[in-house]
């Protein structure tokens, strides 16, 4: 009897610690600003899928806002110096559509632009990016006029429209190299069309005249001829176009 009375007490102590509820760990509270600085630590050190889940917490968790548009903008710039336009252009776009009126809605307009600006090589293969690049700063003068792009966007548009004037006038060589006159008749007159301040306009006018020369239009050829001459006199192309000339006048007497 005098044992059970010494077990019961210890019995009973050992019912109530085990009906105690087990202690939760503390949960971290989330800091956007602190993941925000760790995500950019992430794509210094060029580990961008694991910075992206960091921003795209960001994006979900930031009950303030203040951090989540930035977060958007920088997942489409870790997909640009991870080497994946289209996937940057997506997500620019997608933060666009989000934050129409953000403060940095300029600055995605303007990425979007500089994405398919990178890709002007030569005017062989650059004509694709740079017609894209040209629709998306035009975009961006129109719909953010006061955007802090202004000193160089017209700079990178006149080279956009030059690589695109390169590819027509490249394309009309190779016609009338080929002896296919209407062919590169219609690339001439596009380019001079589409692109009347054209910096090579002298070759464009000499090539030109000499498809509608070999094409039987002589009289349209003497016209583009003599504009040649009288627009730009010192060039050594003038000599050429005499010469074109005086051949079409020995061709009329015969």
């Amino acid at each position: 009897m005098f044992r059970i009375l010494l077990i019961v007490p210890f019995l009973l102590s050992a019912f109530a610690c085990s009906g105690k509820a087990p202690v939760k760990p503390a949960v971290e509270e989330f800091n956007a600003e602190s993941s925000f600085d760790k995500a950019d630590k992430l794509i210094a050190d060029k580990d961008y899928e694991e910075a992206r889940k960091l921003l795209t917490e960001i994006k979900n968790r930031d009950l303030t806002k203040k951090y989540a548009p930035v977060a958007q903008l920088r997942i489409a710039d870790s997909y640009v110096k991870e080497g994946e336009p289209e996937l940057a252009v997506a997500e620019y776009r997608k933060f666009l559509e989000i934050y129409p009126d953000h403060r940095h809605a300029s600055y995605a307009q303007y990425q979007i632009a500089m994405v398919y600006f990178n890709q002007i090589e030569s005017p062989e293969r650059g004509y694709s990016g740079a017609q894209k690049a040209l629709e998306e700063f035009e975009k961006l003068k129109r719909d953010f006029p006061r955007n802090p792009y202004k000193d160089v966007i017209e700079l990178r548009i006149e080279k956009c429209r030059n690589t695109m004037a390169d590819y027509e006038f490249l394309v009309g060589e190779y016609y009338l190299k080929r002896g296919s006159y209407n062919a590169a008749i219609g690339r001439y007159e596009t380019l001079l069309r589409k692109f009347p301040d054209y910096k090579k306009e002298e070759n464009v006018l000499l090539s030109l005249g000499i498809a509608y020369k070999n094409s039987g239009e002589p009289e349209k050829a003497e016209v583009l001829l003599n504009r040649l001459i009288e627009k730009y006199p010192n060039s050594r192309l003038s000599k050429d176009a005499r010469k074109e000339l005086s051949s079409l006048k020995k061709a009329a007497k015969k």
